[in-house]
C-alpha cells in the first residue's frame, strides 16, 4: 500500500515534469499553476520552488520571484543555479548590491563557468564601479574566449573610465559574436564617436538602426555622430525620428538642443532643454547645459529648480551630483553670489577628479621634454620634400584663453573656413611619428601633412584658409613648423588666472584632465607658458601670432586687422560682426560668440577674492 506522503510525492514529480515540458514549450503561465501545485504537494521541493522562481521572472514578474528563489536556497544551500537566478531578478529591481553577493556565491561554489563572472561583472558597472568590474569581465572571457556578453561588458566598462581604444576592440569583437544585436553596434559606435572615428561609428549606427528601426536611444545616437560630421541637418532629422517614437525620451530633447545651441538657434535650444529638464528633472548634465548656455535669472523658474534639487544633492548619483554642481556655481556667478558659486565649483571639481587618474608628473615632463626634442637647429633646417600649403591656420594656447572668439573671427571672412577643434593631427601624429616622437624623418613628417591637408580637402573648394582651433596644439607646433611649413600659426593669451578660473568652471567633454584641481590647473600653466617661450625663441619670424585676449577685447577691430594680415587675408569689415556669423560652433564657448564682444570677462577672477589663492600660489 502507497502511502500518502509517497502519494503526494509522486504527484509533485509529475507536476514539476510537466512544469518543465510547459516551460520548454514557452508556456510559462501554464508551468508556474504546475510548480506551485508541485509545491504545495511537496513544500520544501527546491528545483520546483527555483523553476517557479524562474518563470515568474520569465514573465517580468520580479518581485514575486524573490521569495521561492530564496527558498529554493535555504532548502538546498549550494543550489548554485537558484542563486544564479536569484541574482538576476535582484538586478531587474535594481538591488544591485544583493545581487552582487548571490553572484559572488555562485562564483565561489563553481569558479569555472564564464557566465557568472559577467553578470557579477554588470552589477558592479550598474553601481559605477567599472575599475572593479573589468577583471571580472576579463575572466570571463579567458574562461570563454567567445562570450559575446563578456567581450560587450568589458568595452562597456572600459569605455565608460575612457579606455576607448581597447573598448572598440572587445565591442567589435561583441559585435562579430552577436550578428542581431544592435545594442552592441549602438555601444560601439558611441566608443568610435569618442574617439573621433565618427565616419565608423556612423557606419556602426546605421547597422544598429537596421537591425531595430524603432530603435529611439540609437537614433538619438547617430544624430549626435552626424552632429560631429557637421552634417547638422541629417542630425535633427534623427533627433525627431528619435522623438516621434519616443516623444518623452529626454536624451533626444538635450542632443536635439545641443545641436540647436551650436547652430545658433538659441530659442529653440533653451525650449529643448527645458523640456529635457521637465521630462527628467534629476539629470545633472541638462540643468548644466541650460545654465552655462544662458543668463540665469535669480526669479527665474530654472534656478528655483535647481535650487530646490540642491537640497536634496547628495542622494544622487555621483555623476548628476557633479553636473549639478557646475551648474549652480554657474547660476550663483549669474547672480553675483560669488562665495556660493565658488564652493559649488570646488564641489563639482572634486567629483571629477576623482573619476580618474592624472598622472601629473608626466603630463609635466612630456611638455617639458618637447624643447630638447625640437631644437633650434632642428628647426632651422628646411625641410625635405616640403608641403607648400598656406591652406591651414592653427590657433593654440590655453583653453578658455579666447581661441573661439579668434577663430569665429577668422570664420567670418568670406575666403576663410573655421574647422573647429579637429583632432586629426594629434592622431597623425601619434600614427606616423610615434606618441614620443620616435620618427621624425623627412618622409613620416610629409606623411603627415599630405594626410592632414586630406582631411581639410572638402573644405578647401571654397576657403583660402582653414582654421583648426584645437588649443592643445601648442604641444605640437614642432610638427606642424616642419611637416606644414606655409602654415600660420596664432597664439592666443590671456591672463594665467582667469584663464584657469575659466577652465575650472567648466566640465569639458573632452580630456582636459589637467583642469579640476587649482594647485594641478596652475602648475599645468606654468609648463604650457615656458613652452611657449621656446616656440617663441626657436621659430622663424612671422610663422606665430600672439594675441592677448585683452587687447582684443580693448581694440576689436586694431587685432582683426593683425589676425588679417598674418593669414594673408584682405581686410573684411565682417570680421567684426562674427557674432552674426552663421555657422556651428562646438567648444565651451558657444554662446559666447553669438554675442558682441564683451568685457566682463576681463579681470573675473577678483570677484573670487581669497578663494583663488591656491591657484594664484600655483602659478607662482
Amino acid at each position: 500500500m502507497i502511502s500518502l506522503q509517497t502519494h503526494q510525492q509522486s504527484r509533485s514529480t509529475t507536476l514539476f515534469n510537466r512544469g518543465l515540458s510547459l516551460a520548454a514549450r514557452c508556456r510559462p503561465s501554464e508551468a508556474i499553476d504546475c510548480f506551485a501545485r508541485a509545491l504545495a504537494g511537496s513544500p520544501r521541493f527546491a528545483e520546483a520552488s527555483h523553476n517557479l522562481g524562474l518563470m515568474l521572472h520569465s514573465l517580468d514578474r520580479h518581485g514575486e520571484a524573490v521569495e521561492p528563489l530564496r527558498n529554493a536556497i535555504a532548502w538546498k544551500p549550494d543550489y548554485d543555479a537558484a542563486r544564479f537566478v536569484l541574482g538576476r531578478v535582484l538586478f531587474a529591481l535594481k538591488r544591485y548590491r544583493e545581487a552582487e553577493i548571490c553572484w559572488r556565491t555562485v562564483i565561489a561554489l563553481d569558479p569555472s563557468r564564464a557566465t557568472p563572472y559577467v553578470s557579477l561583472g554588470t552589477a558592479l558597472a550598474k553601481s559605477e564601479r567599472n575599475g572593479t568590474a573589468i577583471p571580472l569581465f576579463r575572466r570571463a572571457i579567458a574562461i570563454d574566449p567567445g562570450n559575446a556578453d563578456g567581450h560587450y561588458g568589458l568595452g562597456n566598462s572600459l569605455a565608460a573610465i575612457g579606455q576607448n581604444g581597447e573598448a572598440v576592440h572587445h565591442l567589435a569583437i561583441a559585435a562579430e559574436l552577436a550578428p542581431a544585436s544592435d545594442a552592441v553596434r549602438n555601444n560601439l559606435a558611441i566608443a568610435l564617436q569618442a574617439l573621433g572615428r565618427f565616419d565608423e561609428a556612423r557606419r556602426a549606427c546605421r547597422d544598429a538602426v537596421a537591425l531595430a528601426p524603432a530603435g529611439f536611444e540609437t537614433y538619438s545616437n547617430l544624430g549626435s555622430i552626424l552632429q560631429a560630421l557637421d552634417r547638422t541637418e541629417e542630425a535633427e532629422t534623427c533627433y525627431d525620428r528619435a522623438l516621434t517614437l519616443a516623444p518623452g525620451f529626454a536624451e533626444a530633447h538635450y542632443n536635439r538642443g545641443v545641436c540647436l545651441l551650436e547652430s545658433g538657434r538659441l530659442g529653440e535650444a533653451s525650449e529643448a532643454f527645458a523640456k529635457a529638464i521637465e521630462l527628467a528633472p534629476k539629470r545633472g548634465v541638462f540643468h548644466r547645459m541650460l545654465a552655462e548656455s544662458f543668463p540665469v535669472d535669480a526669479n527665474g523658474p530654472h534656478f528655483r529648480r535647481m535650487e530646490a534639487l540642491a537640497r536634496t544633492i547628495d542622494e544622487l548619483p555621483d555623476d548628476d551630483r557633479m553636473e549639478l554642481h557646475f551648474a549652480l556655481g554657474k547660476a550663483y556667478e549669474d547672480t553675483a553670489r560669488h562665495r556660493e558659486a565658488f564652493h559649488h565649483l570646488l564641489a563639482g571639481n572634486r567629483l571629477k577628479r576623482a573619476t580618474f587618474t592624472y598622472d601629473e608628473a608626466e603630463a609635466l615632463e612630456s611638455l617639458r621634454s618637447l624643447p630638447g626634442v625640437f631644437t633650434a637647429e632642428w628647426l632651422a633646417k628646411e625641410p625635405e620634400n616640403a608641403i607648400s600649403s598656406r591652406l591651414p591656420v592653427f590657433i593654440v594656447g590655453m583653453p578658455r584663453s579666447g581661441t573661439t572668439l579668434v577663430e569665429q573671427i577668422l570664420a567670418s571672412h568670406p575666403k576663410a573656413f573655421g574647422a573647429g577643434e579637429v583632432l586629426d593631427l594629434e592622431r597623425l601624429t601619434d600614427d606616423l611619428c610615434g606618441p614620443d616622437f620616435s620618427d621624425l624623418s623627412p618622409r613620416a613628417l610629409h606623411r603627415l601633412g599630405a594626410a592632414y591637408l586630406d582631411r581639410l580637402s572638402p573644405h578647401a573648394r571654397t576657403a583660402e584658409r582653414i582654421v583648426d582651433k584645437l588649443p592643445g596644439n601648442f604641444q605640437r607646433i614642432g610638427i606642424i613648423r616642419k611637416a606644414l611649413p606655409g602654415a600660420r600659426i596664432i597664439h592666443v593669451r590671456r591672463d594665467p588666472v582667469d584663464t584657469c578660473l575659466s577652465c575650472f568652471s567648466k566640465l569639458f567633454t573632452d580630456k582636459q584632465l589637467f583642469a579640476y584641481d587649482l594647485a594641478e590647473l596652475g602648475r599645468y600653466w606654468r609648463a604650457y607658458d615656458r613652452l611657449m617661450s621656446h616656440w617663441r625663441r626657436v621659430l622663424p619670424p612671422g610663422v606665430m601670432l600672439e594675441v592677448r585676449y585683452e587687447d582684443m577685447v580693448a581694440d576689436m577691430e586694431g587685432q582683426a586687422r593683425r589676425l588679417l594680415a598674418h593669414c594673408g587675408l584682405a581686410w573684411d569689415a565682417r570680421c567684426l560682426a562674427f557674432h552674426r556669423t552663421d555657422r556651428v560652433v562646438r567648444t565651451a564657448s558657444v554662446t559666447q560668440v553669438r554675442q558682441p564682444l564683451y568685457r566682463t570677462a576681463v579681470g573675473r577672477w577678483h570677484v573670487f577674492g581669497d578663494l583663488a589663492q591656491p591657484l594664484i600660489d600655483a602659478l607662482g
